[in-house]
């Protein structure tokens, strides 16, 4: 095991890794922006780093500054947590190089499963279901493309290959809107990700978003710790998750499951990671894989009892997995809803102090979080300062602890979206369980 790790992250995950390596003896050291000298995290870790200032550009996405920070401590690994670069081929590369471990899959493997053409093309081969579409990039033949959609139906819509976190995307439903749409997504994704290139697949109209966590070691050996549901959504960025998701069978489960798995195998894939899956009429598509620990991870460890950050470590050690899928057992429901510094309303970030922070407690309640009494939310960054999660024997036990839980929440000084999920869990048709991903903003009006 490591003897010291740099985390080169930020906030709740930053502090959920740090625990995580106090409880195997590992020393930790905070890297830091100028603005987040006063991060729990940065407190409480064996040393500190400053690499640069506020912006992240300078910061948290300065390579040489995170990889100097390890030289300088003598660290023997990085944990990139999520965001940021943990998903940057790059970065995984450079640490390699620089003589550290990566805590997290190859860069090759990074790179493949960055780019969503090559990715589709290494699910299917694989035998991983894939959303209708060959996905092969778009060309600037307009009748090609016209006979393309024809082929797939519409609707369809138009991905960056390199897009993600919901950006790069435009649904065409008439050929007139087809040859615009792809102009204009090709321009987004050039601007957004350096690279320009798109692909074209059918638009399903009422899907559930769908994923299963997988776990892989350098051994060939690879499990899966079922299913997670994140359709309630807003703009692609996920609200609440919950696991395991309603409406899906122990049958389905174990196929899905058991697929993801030997896919790890097949693609020699390292570490922890969370294959997406659009899911519709009791099918499931590929959409992406996500090359890192998620924010939603929490729900799959209450309900399977399993530390995936602690895994993450054991793995990136050289060492084989701890367990095997048949000692993974499911057990009740878990619910999380993400904590934002925002307006409820508007959605409008909403930085400043926070004069008073009161946490809820009781059985199976789970908080996630980096804030205390003082502190001051910064401008700079995403506005999560938090998670909250309850647990169950049922999804309508956790339920009811997570309405509970809200309730008692007190974040003074900002305004937060607690309103927003206090919305959501006392709906009755989430409560009802498997809605769509678009039912939150037709709820919501948007």
């Amino acid at each position: 095991m490591f003897s010291k790790i740099v985390i080169a992250n930020r906030g709740e995950i930053a502090l959920r890794i740090l625990r995580a390596c106090r409880e195997l003896g590992i020393k930790t050291v905070a890297v830091h922006s100028a603005a987040d000298r006063d991060l729990k995290h940065v407190r409480f870790a064996d040393e500190t780093v400053c690499i640069g200032p506020a912006a992240s550009t300078d910061s948290y996405l300065n390579i040489p500054a995170i990889i100097s920070a390890a030289e300088v401590t003598d660290a023997e690994a990085i944990h990139p947590g999520y965001g940021f670069l943990s998903e940057n081929a790059d970065f995984s590369e450079k640490v390699q190089q620089s003589g550290f471990t990566f805590i997290g899959p190859n860069a090759d493997t990074i790179r493949m499963m960055g780019d969503k053409i090559q990715a589709k093309k290494a699910m299917h081969k694989a035998g991983i279901p894939c959303v209708p579409g060959n996905g092969d990039p778009l060309g600037d033949d307009d009748q090609t493309n016209f006979a393309m959609a024809r082929e797939i139906g519409y609707p369809v819509i138009i991905k960056a290959a390199g897009g993600g976190g919901g950006r790069g995307m435009r649904t065409v439903h008439t050929e007139a809107a087809l040859i615009g749409a792809i102009a204009l997504t090709k321009n987004e994704a050039g601007t957004a990700f350096g690279n320009d290139t798109v692909y074209m697949e059918k638009f399903l109209e009422d899907p559930r978003h769908i994923e299963f966590q997988v776990l892989a070691d350098s051994y060939g050996n690879a499990i899966h710790l079922g299913e997670r549901d994140c359709s309630m959504q807003r703009r692609h960025q996920k609200v609440v998750e919950e696991a395991p998701a309603p409406g899906i069978t122990e049958e389905q489960r174990k196929k899905m499951g058991e697929r993801c798995a030997k896919a790890c195998q097949d693609i020699g894939y390292l570490g922890a990671g969370t294959f997406e899956f659009l899911y519709e009429k009791g099918e499931f598509y590929f959409i992406e894989m996500n090359t890192r620990v998620q924010v939603e991870h929490p729900v799959t460890e209450m309900i399977t009892n399993f530390d995936i950050v602690k895994e993450q470590l054991h793995i990136a050690a050289g060492e084989p997995l701890s367990v095997t899928q048949e000692d993974i057992k499911i057990v009740g429901h878990a619910i999380e809803c993400r904590l934002n510094a925002e307006d409820p309303e508007t959605f409008m970030p909403c930085p400043g102090t926070i004069n008073q922070v009161h946490m809820p407690g009781g059985p199976g309640i789970r908080c996630e979080t980096h804030i205390y009494n003082g502190y001051r939310v910064p401008p700079y960054y995403d506005s999560m300062i938090g998670k909250l999660i309850a647990h169950g024997n049922t999804r309508e036990s956790a339920i009811a602890r997570m309405n509970t839980a809200l309730s008692e929440i007190v974040i003074d000084g900002i305004k937060t979206n607690i309103p927003l999920q206090q919305k959501i869990i006392s709906d009755n048709a989430f409560a009802a369980g498997c809605q769509n991903i678009h039912y939150l903003e037709k709820k919501l009006g948007l």
